[in-house]
């Protein structure tokens, strides 16, 4: 009777305690939430290129992998903080002589970085980070926004022998990775520069090296399908658009060079689609 008593007093004592915790518990999602919305909150396109130009970067470090000794940096505008990638490479060789490789008017240049975002965009690619042009540390610099949520990269997949959740998602990003690189030319898409996230999106980062003068595909037997939508894009892109789009990050010879790959990936499609059919051909992602 007297423990009874004991515990029915305490009981009481601790009740406010106990309904505080458990309140507090059925609260915590909702403000962890909350938290995640305020330190990342949904942006614009206008507003997160504002935030990139004009945010104070702190906290620079080795962005890890490559050889261009590029960056990571911690960006705040007081409200918002979030890295970014900085890149200031900008080489231009008559002659790149890499292990058993050589290349003729090599460039390796922060400025293909922006132009690949701007070209991404023009053509509804919306899995190319966003970059643009400012000065760091007195050099002129692509500052390009972080990847969110990264899971692995394609090493990684390729390791695990992942398809991931949805393996016809999976191989359709795969397709239009291999569109855009064709039609960037890009020869350094290598497995550090493709990254998935937790949602198995795949990103297509870094390309400095991208954007050649070569008016041929480098590997067509690669391109099968496309994505409908994408293909569209391509058929309907004008110099002039392109022109107004990435603006001075390619110069006039690169934009023709690109005008003229684009006509040859059409043609792949447009050949393909009257041999095999649409259904088998494009897709829609």
């Amino acid at each position: 009777m007297r423990w009874i008593q004991w515990a029915g007093a305490n009981f009481r004592s601790l009740f406010p305690l106990c309904l505080a915790v458990v309140l507090f518990a059925g609260l915590a999602p909702a403000l962890n939430a909350q938290n995640a919305a305020q330190t990342a909150p949904s942006l614009t396109d206008e507003q997160m290129e504002v935030f990139l130009l004009k945010a104070r970067i702190s906290n620079q470090r080795d962005a890890g992998g490559g050889v261009t000794a590029s960056r990571r940096a911690t960006l705040t505008d007081g409200q918002l903080t979030h890295d970014a990638h900085i890149q200031t490479v900008d080489v231009a060789q008559a002659v790149f002589e890499a292990g058993r490789n050589t290349e003729l008017n090599f460039k390796d240049t922060y400025r293909y970085n922006i132009a690949g975002y701007r070209l991404a965009k023009l053509i509804g690619i919306t899995t190319v980070p966003m970059s643009v042009e400012r000065a760091v540390d007195g050099k002129v610099a692509a500052v390009t926004w972080w990847v969110d949520d990264f899971k692995m990269d394609e090493k990684d997949r390729l390791k695990t022998k992942s398809m991931g959740p949805d393996p016809v998602k999976t191989t359709k990003q795969i397709q239009i990775m291999r569109v855009f690189d064709e039609l960037i030319q890009n020869k350094d898409r290598n497995q550090g520069n493709i990254l998935w996230t937790s949602e198995w999106t795949m990103w297509l980062i870094d390309h400095t090296r991208a954007f050649r003068t070569g008016k041929s595909l480098l590997k067509p037997e690669q391109l099968s399908r496309c994505d409908r939508g994408l293909l569209d894009r391509l058929r309907a892109m004008t110099p002039d658009a392109l022109a107004k789009a990435v603006g001075s990050s390619l110069t006039k010879l690169e934009q023709e060079a690109l005008i003229a790959r684009r006509d040859l990936i059409v043609k792949h499609y447009d050949d393909r689609i009257a041999r095999l059919g649409e259904p088998v051909v494009l897709f829609t992602l």
